[in-house]
């Protein structure tokens, strides 16, 4: 038996206690309960458990049921006689045979080895007292249910809060451990191109235009690769954005545009690649850059 388990909660162990199965599969009940000692101790269980439910719910006869009993027999036997002549003797006899045990108060004491047979008594009527502690349980159960299904769906509902609220904290944390690793590779990266002799910097000094700016180009002859590194850039009005530029033999090439970022010196950014260059320069344009620069707009300018 591959799931004993689920043998078990099939239900056929109670359809073999009850007598519902065939006798094939009564066998098998008791072939698996053999082999098995799961099988056995959950059927005995069964068993029991049946057992215990047919004392606790067992009926006293109601009161009258002799007289009525008695009464259906006699109108039996009265039915086929009503177109006879009726026997005295044999009424006589029957009378003497139905009335004997009303007649008789003393108790028939039986004879040596002859069985003694108890005549049926039945219960006047149920308590009342017994029938109102029953209710009275019944409802005491009923409440105590109750009470304890709300209890476990509180709890259900604090549990399930906390979950979500587990499941929302660790969002959080993935998201902040992302822009965290994000921000360390950002800072291996910037201190890669600082420390690498093959990156030259060129120095970016300030115009007339704005005299105070500084900004710095790391420009790799080898790999193209570019960086700039803003030190000091005058705040830029809506819609406007630094655009980079390389001068290679007087020619303007585009280099990109810096983010926000970086406009205000948060680390390296890095720009196009650039083949070949003399002169890095600044210029102010309009937000997404510009196809030619706007040279009346150059912020910082620095030769190579």
């Amino acid at each position: 038996m591959e799931n004993i388990q689920a043998y078990i909660e099939s239900g056929i162990l109670e359809q073999y206690a009850l007598g519902e199965l065939s006798p094939a599969e009564q066998a098998a009940v008791e072939a698996a309960a053999a082999r098995h000692p799961e099988v056995g101790e959950e059927l005995a269980q069964v068993q029991q458990a049946l057992g215990f439910y047919a004392e606790a719910h067992a009926i006293a006869p109601p009161a009258g049921l002799r007289e009525r009993v008695l009464g259906n027999v006699m109108a039996q036997i009265a039915a086929p006689a009503a177109n006879a002549t009726p026997n005295p003797t044999l009424r006589a006899d029957v009378d003497a045979v139905v009335q004997a045990p009303r007649a008789t108060s003393a108790p028939v004491q039986p004879t040596a080895g002859e069985a003694t047979v108890r005549p049926f008594t039945p219960a006047a009527e149920a308590p009342a007292a017994s029938r109102s502690l029953w209710a009275m349980a019944a409802s005491v159960a009923l409440l105590l249910s109750l009470g304890v299904n709300a209890l476990l769906y509180s709890r259900w509902k604090d549990a399930s809060s906390e979950v979500v609220a587990l499941q929302s904290e660790k969002s959080r944390f993935a998201t902040t451990s992302q822009v965290v690793e994000r921000q360390l590779g950002d800072l291996r990266q910037e201190n890669q191109v600082l420390r690498s002799d093959e990156f030259k910097a060129v120095a970016l000094a300030g115009t007339k235009t704005a005299p105070t700016a500084h900004a710095r180009v790391l420009f790799n002859a080898a790999t193209h690769k570019v960086f700039v590194d803003v030190r000091s850039l005058p705040a830029l009005p809506a819609g406007k954005q630094y655009q980079l530029w390389a001068l290679d033999k007087g020619k303007p090439v585009d280099a990109g545009v810096l983010t926000a970022s970086t406009a205000t010196g948060q680390g390296l950014q890095l720009m196009k690649d650039i083949a070949s260059a003399q002169t890095f320069a600044m210029t102010v344009e309009p937000e997404g850059g510009s196809v030619n620069p706007t040279l009346s707009t150059m912020t910082v300018v620095g030769n190579i």
